[in-house]
């Protein structure tokens, strides 16, 4: 599949829907996030076969911890299982694999995992693929500015930059589209920081039917845009 124009080259992805499409069909809500699960790994595909450059998925935020324990439990072990079934995928298609939030808070062994993981596959020279676990963008800027409370410089000599240098996200673009699946209109804490000239498209397909199509949808709708920066209008699919 190709696309015509230009594409963002930095996807982020509000993986919205999971428990409300279980419900609607009278499952357990741990199906839904199973089959969310197959459908992340069909947007991953799809991205990595376009030519984007980085594609960010809204894994697990910190407020899910609050969720019921079996169904936390239940996330954990899908995260363990990709991590394992699909490492050897994410070498043979060259994707490098990221992933930012409180990664500490975690269960040992997919901490281990996610390390493993990211080690790999730091030599890849493809599409990089970040995972936002356990990620809040609130308090991932929180923990950017105690570490520039720890640094010898003045306050005068803070700039984008160098903020942007302590974020999870050090060394990847901002993001140029964010997609939210669901029928709900709100970024919930999703790269707060980083989305600030992001073009937002707001779908209401529940995640697990969030299929290849509708990623294209979403993806001609942002060539369709005329992007300002809060200055001249620049359409995306300016040469």
């Amino acid at each position: 599949m190709s696309l015509s124009g230009e594409l963002p080259l930095h996807v982020g992805v509000i993986m919205d829907g999971n428990g409300r499409w279980a419900q609607l069909r009278g499952l357990p809500r741990i199906e839904g996030h199973r089959v969310g699960a197959e459908r992340a790994k069909e947007v991953i595909e799809t991205s990595a076969g376009l030519g984007i450059k980085c594609l960010t998925l809204y894994t697990f935020s910190t407020e899910n911890w609050q969720r019921p324990v079996s169904e936390v439990s239940m996330l954990m072990k899908l995260l363990e299982l990709y991590l394992r079934k699909e490492m050897a995928d994410l070498m043979k298609k060259g994707i490098v694999y990221r992933a930012i939030g409180e990664i500490w808070r975690l269960p040992e062994n997919i901490q281990a995992l996610i390390r493993d993981t990211e080690a790999k596959t730091a030599s890849n020279s493809g599409m990089t693929l970040v995972t936002a676990l356990s990620y809040s963008g609130r308090n991932e800027i929180v923990r950017a500015v105690r570490k520039l409370m720890t640094t010898a410089g003045r306050p005068e000599d803070l700039t984008e930059e160098s903020f942007n240098d302590c974020l999870d996200t050090a060394g990847i673009p901002p993001p140029d589209l964010i997609i939210r699946t669901s029928g709900e209109r709100r970024l919930s804490n999703f790269l707060l920081w980083q989305s600030a000239y992001a073009e937002l498209y707001f779908s209401d397909t529940l995640w697990p039917d969030f299929d290849k199509e509708e990623f294209v949808r979403a993806l001609r709708d942002f060539q369709g845009r005329e992007r300002r920066f809060g200055a001249i209008p620049v359409r995306s699919d300016a040469s």
